[in-house]
C-alpha cells in the first residue's frame, strides 16, 4: 500500500536531522519525499545545506529550518573520529544550552501545529516532543548513546552524564523504525524493521556515462569519502591502466591528474554510483545502502572509533559486496590489487530498497492516530545501566566483520600457495583429531595446559582442505584464510604462552613504587612465530603487490594475524617491511614508531606485537634479517582490566626471542615489554602487568615492589582462600584519560611533597645554630629523604598526614603547576596546561595502598580464622573506595562491590558461616573487573554465580567470571614444533 492510499487528511511533520554528515540527510530526503507526495507538510530541522533537500524535492510543502541540535561525531580527518572533541562539541551544542533548546523547540512545535516529531536521530527532539504533548518516532540504524558510550571511556567520567541524558531522551520516543545494518539500541523498547532507505535514480547508467564521455569499456571507480584525508594528493599511478576515478568532495583548488574527474559539490551521487564499476570510500549508511541497492562492489577503508561501522561492514560483506583496503595502501596509492579484487565480486543483495516509502507509511499512520506500540511499558525512564553497562562490548556472534574475505594467497606464478576468496572452511572437513597427529614437539613441555593443546590443534587445522560445499562461522573462515599463508610447514614454529593477571592488591599504586600482589589467571595469549628467509615467505596479495610496486627484492617482511578482531572492531591483519623500523642503519625512535602505528587506528593493536621487535632492536641491539610470520590468539578478553595487552606483549616477545635464539630472563623480558607499552603504544602503565604475565606461577601471588621491578617472591594462596574476578562489562583502558590524569596527579603530588619537605628542611637547619639532639637529627634525616622522595610509596601514611596532606590542594590546573614546579618528572605522561587535575586523592591513594598491601601480605600468612578473612576483605573494600576518590570508579564496579557486601552481610550469611569477605576494583579502574575474596568452598562459588545473575538482572549484562590460575611465560618457556609429514598436506 502506498502512502497516498493511507492518507486521511493533511498532516504536519517535524523531521529533525542529526548534524553528523550528509548520509542522514540523504536518507531523510527519501522519507520526506514520500510524505510530501502524499500531500503532507514536512518541516526539516537540519544543519545540512539546503541543496541536499531541494535538489530532490521542489515543493512548497517542504520547509527547511537551519538549526543544529546535535553535532554527531567530530572528525579529525576524513577517516578519524576525535572522541574527546565529539563529546565536548556535543556538550557545547546540546548540553549547555539544553533548557533554552527545549523551550525554543516546544514553542516552535506548537507554532507549526506538528502532528508528529520524527528524529534521525536527534536525542533532544524526542524530549521536546513529549514536553509539547506530541508523539515522536525515531528512524535510524544507530543511536548516539551507543556511539558515545565507548568515547566516554576514553574521555573521562565527567562526560558520562551525556550518555545517560541521550538514553533518557530517546526513551521518550514511542518506537523505533529500524534500518538494516543496525547497532544495538536498548533505549528503544518497541521496534519496527523496514528495508533499506535508498535514493532513487534520476538517469540510467548509459546516459550518465554518455554525459561524462566515458565508454562502457572504461572501468570507473567513484571516490566517495565525504571529504578527503588532509594533505592528500591524488596521483595518476594510483589507478590501474584504463581506469577513471570520479572524485566526490574535492576542494575547488585541488588539482587532479587526467584520470581523475572532479565532481560538483551538489552532484546527484546515486546516479554516478550506479554508473560506476566500484566505489572507494569509508563506510556509512548512505554509501553502504546505495552500494548494495545498485550492486556496486565497495572498496572500503575502516574508520576508527565509529561504532556503527562493524554492523554496516557485516551487512556489506554478507552480501558479498565489500573489499577492505588498508589505510596505508589508500594513502600511498597501492589501489590496484583492491580494485582488481572488487571486479571479481558479485554483490547479491536482493532485499527491498523501498524503506523510504515503507517508513513514510508508518509515520503517516502514526500521525493519524494509529498505535504501533506493543504491550510493553513505554515512556520516560532512566536507562543508565542498560546503556552504559548492558551492551558495550556485547556484539552478536557473526554480526561483526573481522578478516576481509579476500585475504587469499598470492598467485601461483609468484611461487606461492593459491586460494579462492569464496572458499569456506568446514568444521567437518578437518583431517585431524588432535595436535599429536600433526606436530612433533622438538623442545618444551605442554605442562598439561588444555588451552595450549587447543592452540596447537587450531594450528593444525590451518593446513587442511577448504570445502566450499560446507559452511562454518564466516569470521572463523576468514581468520583461517588469512592465517593459512603465514607458515612454511616444513620449518620449525615457535610457540609462547603468557597469561593475563588479576590485580589482587596494588593496582594503580604500581607506578608510585608500591608493593603489589598479582595472580596470573587461567586465560592466556598464545603466539606462534616463524622466521622465514626473505623471498620465501607467503605474502598476501596486497602485500605482494606493494612489494612489486616498490621494486624491492628479497627484503624481510613482518606479517601478523590476530584472532578475535570481531570483538573490538579492529583490523585483523598487519604487515610491514621490517626496514620501516630503520632510519638508515639505526632503529627509528620510539616517537616515530608511535606515529607509524597511529596512521591507521584500526591496526594500532599491532604496536603491542610488532613493537616488541623494535624494542629488541633498540634495547638489545638485535638485527632481524629474516621475515617473521606471527599468529596471535588470545583468550584474555580486551577491556576488562585483566592485562590483555601485557599478555600479548609478553607472549609476542617470548616467541620472537625463542625463534631467534635469544635467552632473556623473565624479569628483563617484562621490563622490555613495559617499554613496548609505554614508548611504542604510548600507554602510561606501570610494570606489574608484564611482570605477572612473565614471572607469575599458578595458584600463587607474585609479590613485587615496583621500584622499578623488585620481585620479592611468590606468596602461596592459603588453601582456605580463593580469589575470583567478575567483569563489570564497562570497557577499561590504561590509555584512557582518567587513568592518565590520576597518574599525573600522583606525580604532581610527589613533586609538591618534595618541595614542601625541602622548605621544612631549610627551616629546620636555619632555625638554630645549636647542636641538634638525636631526635632532631632523625627529623632532619627524614626530611632529607622526603626532599629526595623517589616514589610516593616510600612515604609512610603517618608522615603524610602529619606534614603534607594539608599542603596538597584538592586539584590544580596544569598550567598553574608548571609555572611553579616546571615538571612533574614522569617520563610517560604529559601535563595538559588547560586540564584541572585531581591531586590530593591521587597522591594519597598510593601512600595508603602500599600500607594496605603490606598488611594484606602479612595477613595471608597469619592463622586461619574468620577475623583473618574479614580483615583481608576490609583492606580490599578500603582500596576500592580510594579508587573512587581518585575518580577511577564506575557504576558497574560499584554495583558489583555492593552486591558482594550485601551477600556478606545478609541474614543468610550471618546465620551460617560467611563465605565472601571483600571486593575491589582492579588495575587501571574506570570499569574493568572486580576482584573478590572468599572461602575456598562450594557455597562461595554459588554466591559468585548469584551475584552474576543479580548483576545481569539489574543491567542486562551477564558478567564474565575469572577463576583459576596458570603459569607465567617464564615458567612455560616455549615450544619448538614441526609439522609431521608436511608433504601430505592439502594446499588451499
Amino acid at each position: 500500500m502506498g502512502v497516498e492510499d493511507g492518507r486521511k487528511h493533511e498532516l504536519v511533520f517535524a523531521y529533525y536531522v542529526t548534524g553528523h554528515g550528509f548520509g542522514h540527510a540523504t536518507r531523510v530526503v527519501e522519507v520526506v519525499r514520500h510524505l510530501i507526495d502524499a500531500g503532507h507538510d514536512v518541516h526539516v530541522v537540519t544543519g545540512a545545506p539546503d541543496f541536499v533537500f531541494t535538489t530532490e524535492i521542489q515543493s512548497p510543502r517542504l520547509f527547511v529550518r537551519k538549526v543544529l541540535l546535535d553535532c554527531g561525531a567530530v572528525q579529525a580527518d576524513a577517516l578519524t573520529v576525535d572522541r574527546l572533541a565529539s563529546l565536548e562539541k556535543y556538550s557545547e551544542t546540546a548540553v549547555v544550552p539544553r533548557d533554552s533548546i527545549l523551550a525554543t523547540e516546544v514553542e516552535w512545535l506548537n507554532s507549526i501545529k506538528a502532528d508528529l516529531v520524527v528524529s534521525d536521530v536527534v536525542p533532544v527532539a524526542c524530549r521536546a516532543a513529549t514536553d509539547a504533548g506530541i508523539r515522536s518516532v525515531c528512524v535510524t540504524n544507530f543511536s548516539w548513546d551507543f556511539i558515545y558510550a565507548e568515547y566516554v571511556m576514553a574521555a573521562g567520567i565527567h562526560h558520562r552524564s551525556i550518555v545517560w541524558q541521550i538514553a533518557e531522551d530517546y526513551s521518550h520516543c514511542e518506537f523505533l523504525i529500524r534500518l538494516p545494518g543496525y547497532c544495538p539500541m536498548p533505549a528503544f523498547r518497541d521496534v519496527i524493521d523496514v528495508p533499506l532507505v535508498v535514493r532513487r535514480l534520476h538517469k540510467p547508467r548509459e546516459q550518465i556515462r554518455k554525459e561524462l564521455g566515458i565508454g562502457e569499456d572504461v572501468k570507473v571507480v567513484i571516490l566517495n569519502f565525504g571529504g578527503q584525508p588532509a594533505g592528500w594528493k591524488l596521483k595518476e599511478e594510483y589507478l590501474p591502466p584504463g581506469w577513471l576515478c570520479l572524485v566526490c568532495g574535492a576542494s575547488d583548488s585541488q588539482e587532479l591528474p587526467p584520470n581523475f574527474i572532479k565532481l560538483a559539490k551538489d552532484v546527484y551521487t546515486p546516479d554516478l554510483i550506479a554508473a560506476s564499476d566500484c566505489m572507494l570510500g569509508k563506510i556509512g549508511y548512505g554509501t553502504v545502502s546505495e552500494a548494495l541497492a545498485y550492486k556496486l562492489p565497495f572498496v572500503f577503508v575502516r574508520r576508527d572509533y565509529f561504532n556503527e561501522e562493524p554492523f554496516l561492514r557485516n551487512m556489506l560483506e554478507h552480501y558479498q559486496g565489500g573489499v577492505e583496503m588498508i589505510r596505508r595502501d589508500l594513502l600511498t596509492g597501492h589501489w590496484k590489487p583492491y580494485l582488481e579484487r572488487a571486479m571479481t565480486l558479485r554483490p547479491c543483495y536482493e532485499g527491498g530498497s523501498n524503506g523510504g516509502e515503507v517508513a513514510a507509511c508508518i509515520l503517516q499512520d502514526t500521525a493519524s492516530g494509529k498505535n504501533y506500540l506493543s504491550n510493553k511499558v513505554s515512556g520516560a525512564r532512566r536507562l543508565r545501566d542498560a546503556i552504559f553497562l548492558g551492551y558495550q562490548l556485547q556484539r552478536v556472534p557473526g554480526r561483526d566483520l573481522c578478516i576481509p574475505d579476500w585475504y587469499a594467497n598470492a598467485e601461483t606464478e609468484l611461487g606461492l600457495r593459491t586460494g579462492s576468496p569464496t572458499d569456506e572452511i568446514s568444521d567437518d572437513s578437518f583431517l585431524v583429531d588432535s595436535y599429536q597427529e600433526n606436530f612433533e614437539i622438538l623442545q618444551g613441555d605442554l605442562l598439561g595446559l588444555p588451552d595450549t593443546v587447543s592452540f596447537l590443534k587450531s594450528l593444525a587445522e590451518l593446513d587442511v582442505a577448504y570445502d566450499s560445499g560446507k559452511n562454518t562461522a564466516k569470521h572463523k573462515m576468514r581468520e583461517r584464510k588469512a592465517a593459512a599463508a603465514l607458515f612454511d610447514w616444513e620449518e620449525d614454529i615457535y610457540v609462547a604462552r603468557a597469561p593475563g593477571r588479576l590485580d589482587v592488591m596494588g593496582g594503580i599504586a604500581d607506578y608510585s613504587g608500591s608493593l603489589v600482589l598479582q595472580m596470573p589467571i587461567r586465560e592466556a595469549c598464545h603466539v606462534a612465530v616463524q622466521k622465514i628467509h626473505p623471498g620465501k615467505e607467503r605474502l598476501w596479495k596486497h602485500a605482494q603487490a606493494r612489494k612489486l610496486a616498490k621494486g624491492e627484492g628479497s627484503t624481510p617482511v613482518l606479517q601478523i594475524v590476530s584472532y578475535g578482531s570481531e570483538l573490538s572492531n579492529r583490523g585483523p591483519t598487519f604487515d610491514m617491511d621490517l626496514s620501516d623500523f630503520l632510519d638508515g642503519e639505526q632503529p627509528i625512535s620510539y616517537a616515530k614508531a608511535r606515529n607509524y602505528f597511529a596512521q591507521d587506528p584500526s591496526q594500532r593493536w599491532a604496536a603491542y606485537v610488532a613493537g616488541t621487535i623494535l624494542v629488541l632492536m633498540k634495547e638489545k641491539g638485535i638485527r632481524f634479517e629474516n621475515s617473521i610470520s606471527m599468529l596471535v590468539s588470545s583468550a584474555v578478553p580486551e577491556g576488562k582490566g585483566v592485562s590483555s595487552s601485557a599478555s600479548v606483549e609478553v607472549a609476542s616477545m617470548s616467541a620472537i626471542a625463542a625463534s631467534h635464539g635469544l635467552k632473556i630472563p623473565p624479569r628483563e623480558l617484562a621490563l622490555l615489554c613495559q617499554k613496548v607499552e609505554n614508548h611504542v603504544v604510548g600507554a602510561p602503565c606501570g610494570v606489574m602487568d608484564q611482570m605477572t604475565s612473565a614471572c607469575g606461577e599458578s595458584n600463587k601471588l607474585l609479590a613485587m615492589i615496583c621500584q622499578p621491578a623488585e620481585v620479592l617472591g611468590l606468596v602461596d594462596i592459603p588453601s582456605h582462600i580463593r580469589f575470583w574476578g567478575i567483569d563489570s562489562g564497562i570497557r577499561h583502558s590504561v590509555g584512557g584519560t582518567d587513568y592518565g590524569s590520576v597518574r599525573v596527579g600522583a606525580f604532581m603530588g610527589r613533586r609538591i611533597i618534595k618541595s614542601v619537605a625541602s622548605t621544612l628542611l631549610s627551616q629546620s637547619l636555619s632555625s638554630n645554630g645549636t647542636t641538634p639532639d638525636d631526635s632532631e637529627e632523625d627529623g632532619v634525616e627524614l626530611l632529607e629523604s622526603e626532599a629526595l622522595l623517589d616514589h610516593l610509596c616510600n612515604l609512610s601514611p603517618h608522615r603524610y598526614e602529619a606534614l603534607y596532606s594539608k599542603m596538597l590542594p584538592e586539584s590544580l590546573l596544569g598550567e598553574t603547576f608548571l609555572e611553579k614546579y616546571t615538571d612533574h618528572n614522569d617520563p610517560v605522561t604529559v601535563i595538559d596546561k588547560k586540564r584541572n587535575y585531581g591531586l590530593r586523592a591521587a597522591a594519597r591513594h598510593p601512600i595508603y595502598e602500599n600500607f594496605r598491601v603490606k598488611a594484606f601480605k602479612a595477613l595471608l600468612t597469619s592463622a586461619t580464622s574468620d577475623e583473618q578473612l574479614t580483615a583481608l576483605g576490609e583492606l580490599m573494600y578500603q582500596c576500592h573506595y580510594s579508587y573512587s576518590a581518585c575518580g577511577l570508579g564506575s557504576d558497574g564496579t560499584d554495583r558489583l562491590v555492593q552486591l558482594v557486601q550485601e551477600m556478606q552481610h545478609s541474614k543468610m550469611s550471618k546465620s551460617v558461616e560467611g563465605t565472601l569477605y571483600g571486593a575491589k576494583i582492579t588495575g587501571g579502574g574506570s570499569g574493568g573487573t572486580v576482584c573478590v575474596i572468599g572461602k575456598n568452598c562450594i557455597r562461595s562459588s554459588e554466591q559468585i554465580f548469584e551475584i552474576q545473575q543479580k548483576y545481569k538482572n539489574a543491567t542486562g549484562y551477564l558478567p564474565v567470571i575469572f577463576e583459576g590460575s596458570s603459569p607465567g611465560a617464564g615458567k612455560f618457556g616455549h615450544l619448538r614444533i614441526r609439522r609431521r609429514n608436511p608433504s601430505n598436506k592439502v594446499n588451499v
